[in-house]
């Protein structure tokens, strides 16, 4: 079992340094008890490069049939935990930093005193990360890119985006009363992903709806970023409201465009619909759901 574990590990990380590092034993040993696994069962597991580590044909296959039980046998052991009068455990959780900001932030410091057993990893990521392969417990994400076959618990009320630029910038720059005038514009751009598009920025009015690719210096992955350069004079960005009000408010940022910004759903924890609930993701759903 323990052999078939170790297994595992390097199939997932395709890296003995890393997979040795996440069991806390030497590469040289882990390397050892894979050529033995191998040796007995009379298969190669596993092809080995100068730089890399790869599952052969049927270690693929091995991976995909026994993961999902050595998965169901953790599950089962982490239920157990509810037998303890405190919930204890993990939860890991990927979302964007502005999703951070607006329904973990508030509440974290409160849930984490409340609850010292429990330990909370968060991933930002403004991908679609697969949080079932990826092995998280659950994600935040909009609401109306949830997949069906998830279970979503609103976090937050709908916001809408802002188009926000420092006094500075405009004192140089025209305000645009149009959602075509930010094309002669220092926009600050968003890249949800290393190799995707940059995202096109949506306006909506009177029924009518219009995506513009904006041009400027700076391209971001991060909301924060977009925020902070706008701030800093460097062009306009495209943030969401409740991120921007607090600039609006003292000054340090202008708003432009508002009559042409959509409201979006709000934010919405999902997972599996086939999760077996631990005592500590249950208690964290609760103290995190949003109550209008």
């Amino acid at each position: 079992m323990n052999d078939l574990q170790a297994f595992l590990a390097v199939a997932r990380e395709q890296s003995f340094t890393k997979a040795a590092m996440k069991m806390g034993i030497s590469p040289s040993a882990l390397s050892h008890t894979i050529r033995s696994l191998e040796e007995r069962l009379g298969v190669r597991l596993l092809a080995r490069t100068t730089r890399n580590v790869s599952p052969t044909e049927v270690g693929d296959k091995l991976m995909h049939a026994i993961g999902p039980l050595f998965e169901q046998i953790n599950a089962e052991i982490k239920m157990l935990g509810e037998l303890r009068d405190k919930p204890a455990g993990g939860i890991r959780l990927t979302c964007s930093d502005d999703a951070v900001e607006m329904v973990i932030r508030p509440h974290l410091a409160e849930f984490l005193a409340s609850y010292p057993d429990i330990n909370f990893e968060i991933f930002i990521d403004y991908g679609f990360t697969n949080i079932v392969s990826e092995r998280f417990d659950a994600g935040i994400r909009l609401g109306e890119s949830i997949s069906k076959d998830m279970i979503a618990v609103r976090l937050s009320p709908d916001w809408r985006l802002s188009v926000v630029g420092s006094p500075n910038y405009f004192a140089k720059n025209p305000l645009p009363i149009i959602p075509q005038e930010l094309m002669s514009h220092n926009c600050i751009n968003m890249r949800h992903s290393i190799d995707g598009a940059r995202y096109a920025w949506e306006f909506e009015k009177g029924g009518r709806k219009l995506n513009i690719r904006v041009n400027g210096q700076l391209t971001s992955n991060s909301t924060i970023h977009a925020l902070n350069g706008a701030i800093d004079g460097i062009g306009l960005g495209y943030v969401p409201d409740f991120l921007a009000k607090p600039y609006l408010a003292d000054g340090r940022l202008m708003e432009v465009l508002a009559d042409w910004s959509p409201v979006f759903e709000g934010f919405h924890l999902y997972y599996p619909n086939r999760r077996q609930s631990s005592a500590a993701f249950s208690v964290f759903v609760e103290n995190f759901r949003y109550r209008p």
